[in-house]
């Protein structure tokens, strides 16, 4: 088969999968349920590598004014269809990392969720986690990239951030010089140095408390 066609395939295998694992019924009330402890009306509320926009969707519908970002160029495109009728949420098409400029994204297309920034973390998953080791990262597009200091100096310090970013969390982290009320990041078993890193930025900030939350629960 041409490896255009092949390409277009594992697209639309890689979208369906996402549907299927963000937007499944039931989903969202869940995620409404997890997240009410943290956002009330009238919140401002950053989803940084907002993906399908399941999480904003579920900040708007708490009340939250939501600032979506997403830089992969297809997902912008469903994410701004998805979150048509949820006027709250503002979708950027950016990365976000510890200084402005740009930087390369490496596309999956089997697997979107885990198009990445960071090149260290996606060559050290795929040699010590197994459920990475047949992710392929087939091209890669130059990014914009922004920061959360300039975020808030341009909308404002949100109540509660979302930080789901395949290994570039530190890299966000870094450019935030003030602590937030709350927030979330993600971390990977394979990669728990990155997760440890992400808390030395915290605690640089200020006292924080954590909670894990494994996988998807």
């Amino acid at each position: 088969m041409p490896e255009g066609i092949t390409d277009q395939l594992d697209c639309g295998l890689g979208l369906l999968r996402s549907f299927v694992v963000y937007r499944r019924p039931g989903r969202q009330k869940s995620l409404r349920r997890l997240y009410s402890g943290f956002i009330r009306p009238g919140d401002l509320v950053f989803d940084i590598g907002a993906h399908l926009g399941d999480r904003s969707s579920a900040f708007a519908a708490l009340g939250a004014r939501v600032v979506a970002l997403e830089p992969q160029p297809r997902l912008l495109r469903w994410l701004r269809w998805l979150t048509r009728h949820q006027p709250g949420i503002v979708c950027l098409p950016m990365a976000v990392g510890r200084a402005p400029g740009n930087a390369e994204l490496a596309l999956s297309f089997r697997n979107p969720a885990v198009s990445s920034l960071a090149s260290h973390w996606r060559e050290h998953l795929r040699t010590t986690t197994a459920g990475f080791r047949h992710v392929r990262w087939e091209t890669s597009v130059t990014v914009a990239v922004t920061t959360l200091d300039e975020l808030i100096r341009e909308y404002g310090q949100p109540g509660f951030c979302k930080i789901d970013v395949e290994g570039f969390e530190t890299e966000v982290l870094a450019g935030l010089s003030q602590p937030l009320p709350a927030l979330s990041f993600e971390f990977v078993n394979g990669a728990l140095d990155q997760a440890s890193r992400c808390l030395e930025e915290l605690e640089r900030l200020g006292q924080y408390e954590f909670n894990v939350v494994a996988g998807e629960q």
